[in-house]
């Protein structure tokens, strides 16, 4: 059974401004993104593509502002209307209060799907396409984002039996018991196990839509049986079928993805400007 070590979240200070290591692990998933999103230009079709729809470091650079947009934004608002809609209803300043902490995935999904929309509509490329480019890019920035949950002690799991070697006791859940470490196993499922199998899939030109599609269909899978070793959120705890506001949030972007997934293969394949 292991303790949980308490991790100074302040990374470093300097006067009066303290670097915390949850933006740190933000930067590094722009980061990531940024050298992963040069490295898919090198795949196909966008290497292949040619005139005006021809795909450069400036798409990439553009993305990921729109993209970091569109996580702020929707996760923050995603939080306040999936999670907490009733006290922000009553306090709507609140919402802009991001300082405080709640951001929510599948919000930021939302926002970045907004984001991408923008992006395709202003260089008149299928949305489709710009989704496929995206989605491989996308699971490291989870991954480094559940470090930061890790380093900060928050979202923590559910009880777990004594015997549970990785078991670990967060002592500031108010609870000695051991508890599953649920964002070490998010970081390996919806991080790192995802991007090695959205990665390898996306190196072989699929059909439009697709990647994106196996993108919600992983992502969803994973979170929701992570959701089973979380501590759902105290303010709601288990809702209908014993499953978490995580879990239910999960079916309609897994049900999603599959239905992109069979619709994009039915499609004829779409004619591309290439060399």
């Amino acid at each position: 059974m292991l303790t949980y070590p308490h991790i100074d979240p302040v990374a470093l200070q300097i006067g009066p401004l303290a670097i915390h290591w949850y933006g740190l692990t933000y930067l590094a998933a722009f980061g990531l993104f940024m050298l992963l999103g040069l490295q898919r230009l090198k795949h196909q079709p966008f290497a292949s593509i040619t005139g005006p729809g021809a795909w450069s470091r400036k798409d990439v650079e553009d993305i990921l502002f729109l993209g970091v947009a569109g996580v702020v934004v929707g996760g923050r608002l995603g939080y306040c209307l999936f999670y907490k809609p009733a006290y922000y209803l009553s306090h709507p300043l609140e919402i802009f209060a991001v300082w405080q902490g709640g951001m929510a995935f599948h919000g930021g999904l939302l926002g970045v799907i907004v984001a991408m929309i923008w992006f395709a509509h202003s260089r008149k490329r299928p949305w489709l396409q710009v989704a496929d480019f995206v989605a491989p890019c996308v699971p490291t920035g989870l991954a480094a984002g559940r470090v930061g949950n890790f380093i900060n002690g928050e979202l923590w799991g559910r009880f777990a039996s004594p015997d549970l070697p990785w078991g670990m006791v967060f002592a500031h859940s108010g609870s000695m018991q051991p508890r599953h470490p649920s964002q070490v196993y998010q970081f390996l499922l919806e991080g790192l196990l995802l991007f090695v199998l959205l990665w390898l899939y996306a190196r072989k030109e699929r059909r439009q839509g697709q990647v994106a599609a196996a993108f919600l269909v992983g992502y969803g899978s994973f979170r929701f049986i992570a959701e089973y070793f979380r501590e759902p959120d105290a303010h709601l705890g288990l809702l209908s079928l014993g499953m978490s506001m995580g879990q239910w949030l999960c079916v309609p972007m897994v049900a999603a993805g599959v239905a992109m997934w069979v619709w994009a293969q039915r499609r004829p394949v779409v004619a591309l400007n290439l060399k």
